[in-house]
């Protein structure tokens, strides 16, 4: 299956949380996983966590996304290059702009011109996190400091992306993007493509695309769908998923889920190494006997 990394998606616990991220990272590293993703929502703080939970482990370790927001960038460098001195050089910062409804119905913020906010926040993040200052003036959002946190190591920017004008952003500035919720039919004809050309046009390598993607191998598969259908329900309802998903003709997440028996789940994860992900990571969501064969599969394909 090409070269395509197999990651797993981190997930948080009411009782301990930090302790039962600790041990699903330490069992991600044993059982041969790349890498493990920590979504930002309303729980823990995914940075704060990593830097606790990941200490020690070699395995790469990845927010998805945090939120631009409600952070100033160089809040969020200062933030970052710390977790990436505590974790050695392991961290792989991903950022997103959120929704609309978060960010202007919760927080109170403006959403207007969020490719603009996101371009001027790259202009600020960016250069302190290569070089420890900046200074530039954007429409929105500025910076003119120069900031002493440590460097040690480069601390990988990738952007959850999109829309066009958000792809060419993490195609010619960051390092590339973060998908959910997003099909294979997608990556192939709009993702992939947009990414790449933005990427080339600046002179970059090529970009990295990481595709999170729910996952169970199980032998009812209507089961399983109607079990997605629930509990991703809500991204169906956000724009910026319900674009993806109309792109794919896609009717709702369950229809982008991977499910199916050992041989459909690991083809339909091969035809994503050959579509140019190069970060696949698994969001498992059945259990039982549905979910020991999930993980046993996922092992083995992490294990090439």
């Amino acid at each position: 299956m090409s070269a395509m990394k197999i990651g797993i998606s981190l997930g948080e616990t009411a009782n301990d949380p930090l302790g039962a991220l600790r041990d699903q990272i330490a069992q991600a590293e044993a059982d041969g996983f790349t890498s493990g993703w920590l979504a930002h929502i309303f729980g823990v703080d995914a940075l704060t966590a990593l830097a606790v939970a990941g200490a020690g482990s070699g395995l790469e370790l990845g927010t998805a996304v945090v939120p631009t927001y409600p952070r100033h960038p160089a809040a969020l460098a200062q933030q970052a290059s710390t977790v990436q001195e505590a974790l050695g050089g392991r961290l792989v910062l991903g950022i997103g702009l959120s929704h609309q409804i978060v960010i202007e119905g919760m927080f109170g913020y403006s959403f207007d011109k969020p490719a603009r906010h996101m371009r001027e926040y790259l202009d600020v993040l960016i250069p302190l996190l290569r070089d420890g200052r900046v200074d530039v003036t954007g429409d929105t959002i500025s910076g003119h400091l120069t900031m002493t946190a440590p460097r040690t190591h480069t601390t990988p920017v990738l952007l959850a992306a999109l829309a066009p004008v958000m792809l060419r952003l993490a195609g010619a500035v960051a390092d590339g993007t973060i998908l959910w919720m997003t099909g294979h039919d997608t990556v192939v004809n709009h993702v992939v493509p947009k990414l790449t050309a933005a990427a080339a046009d600046a002179g970059r390598s090529a970009p990295r695309v990481v595709c999170i993607l729910p996952v169970a191998v199980t032998d009812d598969v209507a089961a399983a769908r109607e079990r997605a259908a629930k509990v991703f329900a809500v991204y169906g309802q956000l724009p910026s998923y319900r674009a993806m998903l109309d792109l794919e003709g896609a009717a709702g997440p369950a229809d982008v889920a991977i499910v199916g028996d050992e041989a459909v789940v690991r083809g339909q994860i091969a035809a994503l190494a050959e579509a140019g992900v190069s970060d696949f990571v698994a969001a498992p969501f059945v259990t039982g006997g549905d979910g020991e064969r999930t993980r046993e599969l996922l092992v083995e394909l992490a294990a090439g």
